[in-house]
C-alpha cells in the first residue's frame, strides 16, 4: 500500500484529496499543527509540525512515499506578493528539503498556469518554487490551472461562454485554453491519479490535461 503524504492536508483541495486516497486504499498522513490536527479528514494519520520548517517534521517522511505539497496563501491577490513569498515559497523550499532527505518516489505540486497577463506576483513564485523542484533531482508531477471552479469560487462560471468562443478562434485558442477553468473535483480526480500513477522525470499538466485526467503531457527529466 502505497504512503502519501500530504503538506496542506486542511485546505481547499488537500481536505477532499485526503478523502479521495483514503478511500481508493492509500496510507494518507498530513503534515499538521496541533490546532489544526482536528481538521483532518478522518483516517488520515497526523505529522504533526509546521509547514514552514521541514525539521519539525522531516524525519517522519517515509523514504520511497509519495509528498503532495499543496501549502498556500488562501484567497491569492494581487496584493499578497509578501505572503506569496514567505508561505507559499518558504513551505515548497521545505517540502522539497524534507522529500529529498527522504528520498521520496514521487512529488506532487500544483504550480499556475503561465504566462498570464495577470497575478504577476504569484505566477513568479510559483515559476520559482516550479525551478527548486526541477533543481533538486525530485521525479515530480506538476499541474498548472489558471482559475478552480468550486465552493465559494463560482463567479467565474459566467465567463465560460467567453471562453468557448476565444477556444473557438485559432489567434486566441492558446491562450484561452492555457488560461482555461477547471473545476474542483478535476484537480482532485487528476491530484489523485497523479499520485496513483507515480512519477519518472517532470511531468506537467497544462489545463486541458486537468480536465481530461491525462496524466501524459509533457515529460522531461529533473536536474541533477
Amino acid at each position: 500500500m502505497k504512503q502519501v503524504i500530504v503538506a496542506g492536508g486542511t485546505g481547499y483541495l488537500g481536505r477532499p484529496l485526503i478523502e479521495k486516497l483514503c478511500a481508493d486504499g492509500f496510507r494518507v498522513a498530513a503534515i499538521a499543527r496541533p490546532q489544526s490536527a482536528a481538521k483532518l479528514p478522518t483516517g488520515c494519520g497526523v505529522i504533526t509540525g509546521n509547514a514552514l520548517d521541514s525539521r519539525s517534521y522531516q524525519d517522519q517522511v517515509p523514504a520511497g512515499s509519495t509528498f503532495v505539497h499543496l501549502v498556500g496563501t488562501p484567497h491569492p491577490a494581487p496584493w499578497k506578493a509578501a505572503e506569496f513569498r514567505s508561505i507559499d515559497l518558504v513551505s515548497l523550499e521545505q517540502s522539497v528539503a524534507a522529500a529529498k532527505r527522504a528520498a521520496v518516489e514521487h512529488f506532487v505540486f500544483v504550480s499556475v498556469a503561465h504566462p498570464a497577463p495577470a497575478m504577476k506576483a504569484f505566477v513568479e513564485v510559483r515559476m520559482k518554487c516550479e525551478e527548486k523542484i526541477r533543481e533538486s533531482g525530485l521525479d515530480a508531477t506538476i499541474l498548472r490551472p489558471w482559475y478552480v471552479l468550486g465552493p465559494g469560487h463560482y463567479w467565474p462560471y459566467a465567463l465560460v461562454p467567453v471562453y468557448k468562443v476565444l477556444e473557438a478562434i485559432p489567434s486566441t485558442r492558446e491562450s484561452a485554453m492555457r488560461l482555461g477553468l477547471v473545476t474542483h473535483g478535476q484537480m482532485v480526480n487528476t491530484l489523485a491519479a497523479a499520485v496513483a500513477s507515480g512519477g519518472a522525470g517532470i511531468r506537467v499538466l497544462e489545463t486541458a490535461a486537468i480536465r481530461a485526467g491525462i496524466m501524459q503531457e509533457s515529460r522531461s527529466s529533473p536536474s541533477h
